[in-house]
Formats: C-alpha cells, structure tokens, sequence
C-alpha cells in the first residue's frame, strides 16, 4: 500500500495532546520553539526539539497556530488561534520592540485604509500578517 508522504500526519499522539493543551491555554500569547521547550522541561515534561518543532509546522499547516517570521535574525514565533478566533478574518498588523523584543498585535481602522490604498492606487497587495512596524514599546520609552 503506498502512502503520500507529502501529507503531514495527523495522529493522536500524547505529546500533540499535551502541546495542543498547552497552546490552547496560552490564547494571544507570541511564542518561540525554545520558549514552548524551555517550558516543559521547566515542568519536567520531556518532548524533544525536533517533535515540538515538527508538531507547531503541523499546527501551522492547520491552521490552529499562526506562524510570523519577524526578521532574518529573529525566530519564528507562533501564536494558538483558536476555533473562534480562526473564524474571524480581522486585519492584524504587528509592532516588534526594538529594545526588549515584545511584539504586539496591532488592529487599526487607519492602517486597513493603507492597505486598500496600496491595493487601488498601486496595485500592490500588502501581507498583514507579515507586515511589522519597528520602534519602542510603552514600557521601553
């Protein structure tokens, strides 16, 4: 029997049980592969690099959790987009801290308004989701 290997599996296992308990308890939090590995063996729960790494690319796929590449220098971070929260298509932009790293969502009425303009006047569809504005958070002013 062939298989296609090009689906990623979706098997039930204890770790991704354990994982998914995790990020669903974490709503609007941003995370990295080594924050989510840091923390369980904080908890001493032990789920290797590569499986958490294999299963967030899952999640990703499935559009449970949302991935953002910040930069070049920066790791990927992940946030767990839940049922209710996938459902709705709202516009987020980011704001990323250049002094102590925070990234914030960022949803305004006059930032949507570029992005139509963008689109009408130069044709030029712009990425929300990748879309990151660089400067100093409240707390670092």
């Amino acid at each position: 029997m062939k298989t296609n290997t090009s689906i990623r599996s979706k098997y039930k296992t204890k770790q991704r049980a354990i994982l998914l308990e995790y990020f669903e308890s974490v709503p609007g939090v941003h995370f990295t592969a080594a924050d989510v590995y840091e923390y369980f063996k904080l908890h001493g729960i032990t789920i290797g690099q590569s499986t958490i790494y294999r299963q967030l690319e899952s999640f990703v796929d499935e559009g449970i959790i949302n991935k953002y590449i910040i930069d070049g220098s920066s790791p990927a971070c992940f946030e767990y987009i839940s049922p209710e929260q996938h459902a709705e298509t709202e516009i987020c932009f980011h704001c990323k801290c250049e002094k102590c790293g925070r990234l914030i969502h960022l949803h305004c009425d006059e930032l949507e308004e570029i992005q139509a303009h963008l689109l009408a006047e130069h044709n030029f569809r712009l990425n929300p989701m990748r879309t990151v504005f660089y400067g100093l958070c409240e707390d670092c002013m």
